[in-house]
């Protein structure tokens, strides 16, 4: 097909204009073209363990109930009375029998199917055609112990959209996380600067000079390398992850590593790093089994090539596992200049145990105070990044070919998506970003 023109579009891949994170028109046609058209994280299955359990997901103007049936399936559907358009739902809840709408009264079960439609003779039969009088349904996968939704009827189906980040973390059992924390930020910035923040490590000595600690790996500069100093550097890493997330390393895991800490290590800086890397992931898996908790074998993961710290399902989902445990991300537009971020802490618990369901957050501002230390060192550059952009003498912001490739990558998908390319069109660039981004290079794609 021919391409649709897309306005300020990537025309050099390390260069991306500045207009692409706030002009209306722009944030416009990425509704029209991205967001209608990508499988999108709608909840996680905590959150409607029982039949009738039910939560709204809202991206911009459309609105769709995901809802436990009867059967133990998940559906979704538009979340609007097919007889004069008012929401149905607000927020999660509980569909004990039905859904009846507020305004006249049209019901709806469980399956979707229209149940009742008072007056129904006062209506005209085309009104009433079979089918068409039942909530319009949308299309809806599990995948990572999440409902993934998507309003093309067209698209592939869920799997094929999120590789190779599926494998990788099929590797890691998410399937198995349970949530131990849920948080929810508004961010005055465009979906895409948020997301990126997040995407490279070029940020993390400037941003965040906790994490740099002399003794880790090779010491200081020119000095010998010492296996005790290494080891404690390295527990003091753990650590300061764990504190500084409120959980990206899960403090059980830092415990073990305390445990460690007397570990003979040659005086060979990378033999030293290789055994306490394996002897550590040993001890995790084994101290998280030893509880009853589900848990893959992390020097398998490391011999196969599937120890990523991130996975990324484009456009919006992000899982960051660390030893036991994960870190997750969802990120939705709220405007041109505006984004909703929520993170998940994701944990290991007996099998079997019952969990409550997560209690949807509180939407906290970037500058609250609550904020774990890492994610708001993160959320102070971003008001400042958005508000600079609009300086008339800033034309778009240069990338760094290696250090910051997954956003060019990222970018030129989306100029994919907008300008109209089919799915089979769009699918390699899909598995070029699906990756890990902390340390994907400006590649070539085929759009």
């Amino acid at each position: 097909m021919v391409a649709q023109k897309v306005p300020f579009a990537i025309e050099v891949p390390d260069r991306a204009p500045k207009q692409r994170y706030y002009d209306p028109d722009f944030f416009a046609l990425e509704a029209e073209q991205l967001w209608s058209r990508t499988w999108q994280m709608a909840c996680r299955l905590e959150e409607i363990p029982q039949p009738g359990d039910y939560v709204t997901y809202e991206i911009l103007d459309q609105s769709v109930i995901v809802l436990r049936g009867d059967d133990g399936e998940v559906r979704a559907f538009e979340n609007t009375c097919r007889h004069r358009g008012v929401r149905l739902v607000e927020g999660p809840g509980v569909c004990e029998q039905q859904f009846t709408c507020s305004f006249h009264g049209w019901c709806y079960g469980r399956d979707g199917a229209n149940t009742r439609i008072p007056m129904r003779k006062s209506f005209d039969l085309h009104n009433l055609e079979a089918g068409d009088t039942d909530l319009r349904p949308v299309r809806c996968e599990r995948w990572g112990a999440c409902a993934w939704i998507n309003l093309d009827d067209a698209a592939p189906p869920l799997r094929e959209s999120i590789e190779p980040a599926a494998t990788i973390l099929d590797a890691w059992d998410v399937e198995t996380l349970r949530t131990e924390w849920w948080y929810a930020c508004r961010l005055p910035v465009n979906w895409k600067l948020a997301e990126q923040a997040f995407q490279e490590q070029y940020h993390v000595v400037q941003s965040h000079p906790q994490l740099v600690i002399p003794g880790m790996r090779y010491g200081a500069q020119g000095a010998t390398f010492d296996p005790r100093a290494f080891v404690d550097a390295e527990i003091q890493y753990l650590r300061t992850m764990s504190d500084g997330m409120a959980g990206m390393v899960h403090a059980s895991d830092v415990k073990v590593a305390e445990g460690l800490r007397d570990i003979d290590l040659p005086a060979d800086a990378d033999e030293a790093a290789a055994i306490w890397n394996r002897t550590l992931n040993d001890a995790v898996v084994a101290a998280h089994r030893a509880e009853g908790h589900p848990i893959p074998d992390l020097n398998e993961l490391d011999r196969t090539g599937k120890n990523e710290p991130m996975g990324y399902c484009f456009p919006h989902y992000f899982v960051l596992p660390m030893y036991s445990s994960a870190s997750s991300y969802r990120f939705r537009p709220l405007g041109p200049e505006e984004t909703l971020m929520e993170i998940w802490s994701l944990t290991r618990f007996p099998e079997g145990a019952d969990r409550p369901k997560p209690t949807p957050p509180e939407v906290w501002e970037c500058d609250d105070e609550r904020w774990p230390p890492i994610p708001a060192q993160d959320f102070s550059n971003l008001p400042r990044q958005q508000l600079g952009l609009h300086n008339r003498g800033f034309e778009y912001m240069r990338l760094s070919e290696r250090a910051e490739g997954h956003l060019s990558n990222m970018e030129r998908t989306i100029d994919g998506f907008l300008a109209g390319r089919t799915h089979e069109e769009l699918a390699p660039a899909l598995r070029e970003v699906n990756v890990n981004p902390l340390v994907r290079p400006i590649v070539e794609l085929d759009l």
